[in-house]
């Protein structure tokens, strides 16, 4: 379990919880080793403990850990430790796209396209490096407070999609592919159709299709065309309808083929707006067809149908539970036995044999490398530089010697074509994008290696790419007035955002700062944070949990305020000696010299036990002289010295009844009287016979009780 301050992989300190989802909970962190703060993801309980889970998601994290792009929340790590899964993030100050539309019902054209380029060039970075994220929606999108637009998840996204997992969960279905709902194969037209439902939900506010059910929005995503967002919002520009409805034609072969197609026009529709620029071919035009009953009842099997399998390579389809609407076997109607069905046993059984034939295949052409070759364990085609492995080794043993090749010219190329011409060579790649009026976009501007250079093979060689013109140069609003800014803002084609922040120097109600800077090129549209003087600084509130009072006071002296009321009292939440609460929060914002009242903890609360007993009359075996009817005198004392009952009494059953005790038992004192007749004597002399007068006598025995635990 993850707690405050603890050490991950001896350098992440947890500081606090950030955030949580439906798979993980995200906590703020400082490596210590590069003195940065990060995010960290860490697995939910459930999905540490599937190993098919795990599995996926610690090869799509590391495959997303060798993204780097401005446009995506960079993952720098991976890890385990006792049983929590982690993966390290760039800590990314902002809100998620989701709350962000929440916030302002809907978005204008211009913002919700200039948004959408920097998610589309986000998802392209990750295509280019052969990752879908399988779950693009505006909870993955995360907008950080300088106005950059960040895609997040990718290392889970695959691992989620690979396993059953219900929509409160993954809450996906409202962007989901119809060939993803279908349960068949998805790529990267797949995260292009959920950019266009995410691209809606920004225009219009709503999402396309909603329904009671994952189950029946899965089948709309299927079945139903998609509405224009003018039907809900008329003064969208026909360019952006245009761009909308073609991310999310039900054919995926109908829809844009690739990212920058999509970047392309998205561009194209700030500069032109009402220009239909997206055609369709009337030849590609085909209809909604009804769904089967058979597609439906498989749609329904697949919402309960969990994953026993191992995981494989291969893609995995997406499962939806729809736990309002089970299906049952009565219930199912007989299909056509030309209908498909999925089996996912024959899947595997198909899957089997094709590794099983390709093993088969693998091994001929090992004897035929012996045959031709002989005993020779291993014979290296100087121009290939590609090992032949002999029928005596089961694993080629390589070669100690570097082995160079000549860097070509990258200049100019697109990324793909380049890093298909250096993985050839033996070279890895990694890609770099920057904003360039020269260099047309996707094009690579240079790179760390100079052509015809002697490149070590198995090496890596950083690539820079255009990320293309970003549009017009941001004005400078500083000393302005808000309402002055905002004006001069919008009227050069920005969106503004305004923010608060003291300050010492700038009057109260002027622009303190602007985000992005004056004179910085972006896309017109963009949205411009605008931060306004509040007037003088506050002081912001430590955090006191955890310290001692000493401590504590020398924090509060360093940040201007004071420590006043200090109270003791028994507490779990902190260990003895610490502080366990304080007025004011951490990280919130006072006047200087403010009074902070603590409180300490003086250990944990005590157990607390309680009495709910009948004691009973006196017994034969405790009081064998007892007479019924005599007054009986009652104590109760706890163990701990506390007098509970004291009283006298000749009626029985005596309630007792106590709470919040702090001993665990205690004994109860019975004292009873009895009479003793004394016996008769007789006088020998006189033979004159006495009773002496009865003599009355204290007695007392003792009974021990158990209180039970509160």
């Amino acid at each position: 379990m993850v707690k405050i301050g603890m050490m991950i992989g001896d350098r992440y300190e947890i500081l606090e919880k950030i955030g949580t989802g439906g798979m993980s909970d995200v906590y703020k962190a400082k490596c210590h080793k590069l003195n940065r703060f990060v995010a960290i993801k860490v697995l939910k309980q459930e999905f540490s403990e599937n190993a098919n889970f795990v599995s996926k998601f610690r090869t799509e994290a590391q495959a997303a850990a060798g993204l780097m792009h401005p446009n995506i929340v960079n993952v720098y790590d991976v890890g385990e430790e006792d049983g929590i899964y982690y993966i390290v993030m760039e800590l990314v100050e902002g809100i998620t796209l989701k709350k962000y539309i929440e916030k302002k019902a809907r978005l204008s054209f211009k913002e919700a396209v200039s948004i959408a380029i920097q998610v589309s060039m986000g998802i392209e970075a990750a295509h280019n490096n052969h990752i879908i994220h399988r779950d693009i929606k505006p909870q993955n999108i995360i907008i950080s407070k300088d106005g950059k637009v960040k895609v997040t998840d990718f290392g889970i996204a695959k691992a989620a999609t690979s396993n059953t997992i219900t929509s409160n969960v993954m809450g996906s279905v409202h962007y989901t592919s119809p060939e993803q709902a279908r349960g068949g194969y998805s790529d990267e037209k797949s995260d292009i159709y959920s950019l266009g439902i995410t691209i809606f939900e920004m225009l219009t506010g709503r999402v396309p299709f909603n329904g009671e059910t994952t189950v029946a929005i899965a089948i709309k995503h299927i079945q139903e065309e998609l509405p224009s967002p003018k039907e809900f919002v008329p003064e969208i520009p026909a360019s952006v309808e245009g761009i909308v409805m073609k991310c999310c034609q039900k054919s995926p072969d109908r829809r844009y083929q690739s990212m920058p197609e999509v970047i392309a026009d998205l561009k194209q529709s700030l500069m032109n707006p009402e220009e239909a620029i997206v055609s369709n071919d009337p030849d590609m035009e085909a209809g909604t067809r009804p769904i089967t009953d058979s597609e439906r009842a498989q749609i329904k099997r697949r919402t309960t149908y969990h994953d026993r399998h191992e995981y494989e390579e291969r893609e995995q389809p997406m499962r939806l539970r729809a736990e309002a609407e089970p299906v049952y076997e009565d219930e199912a109607e007989p299909e056509d036995e030309d209908d498909y069905d999925y089996n996912p046993r024959m899947e595997n059984v198909t899957t089997f044999l094709a590794l099983l034939a390709g093993v088969v295949i693998c091994v001929i052409v090992v004897i035929l490398a012996v045959k031709v070759f002989g005993d020779r364990d291993r014979v290296i085609d100087k121009e290939s530089s590609s090992p032949l492995i002999s029928a005596e080794e089961e694993t080629p043993t390589p070669s100690p010697e570097i082995k160079y090749v000549k860097m070509p010219e990258v200049k100019g190329k697109g990324v793909e074509e380049a890093r298909n011409e250096l993985k050839d060579l033996g070279i890895e790649s990694e890609v770099e994008y920057q904003e360039s009026d020269d260099v047309e976009m996707g094009k690579v501007i240079s790179a760390d290696a100079e052509a015809g250079a002697d490149v070590e093979v198995g090496s890596k060689v950083r690539l820079t790419a255009s990320a293309g013109v970003q549009g017009a140069l941001v004005p400078s609003v500083t000393g302005m007035s808000f309402d002055e800014a905002k004006n001069k803002l919008t009227a050069e084609g920005f969106t503004v955002t305004r923010e608060e922040a003291s300050s010492n120097d700038v009057e109260e109600g002027k622009v303190i700062s602007q985000v992005p800077a004056a004179q910085t090129k972006v896309a017109k549209g963009t949205n411009i944070t605008v931060i306004v003087s509040q007037g003088k600084e506050k002081v912001r509130v430590p955090n006191l949990l955890g310290l001692t009072e000493a401590d504590a006071r020398v924090e509060a002296q360093e940040a201007g305020l004071r420590i006043e009321n200090v109270s003791y009292e028994n507490s779990d939440e902190q260990g003895e000696g610490k502080i366990f609460y304080q007025s004011y929060s951490k990280g919130s914002y006072v006047d200087p010299d403010t009074a902070i009242d603590i409180k300490v903890s003086s250990g944990p609360k005590p157990n607390t036990y309680k009495c709910n007993a009948s004691i009973l009359a006196p017994s034969v075996e405790e009081a064998p002289d007892y007479a019924a009817g005599t007054e009986v005198a009652i104590k109760l004392v706890t163990d701990d010295g506390h007098t509970l009952l004291e009283t006298r009494t000749a009626s029985f059953p005596q309630a007792a009844n106590y709470y919040g005790l702090t001993a665990s038992a205690g004994t109860i004192t019975m004292t009873y009287t009895v009479t003793i007749q004394g016996e008769p004597v007789t006088d020998p002399e006189t033979g004159e016979t006495t009773t002496p007068e009865p003599v009355t006598e204290e007695r007392s025995f003792t009974r021990r009780i158990e209180f039970v635990e509160e």
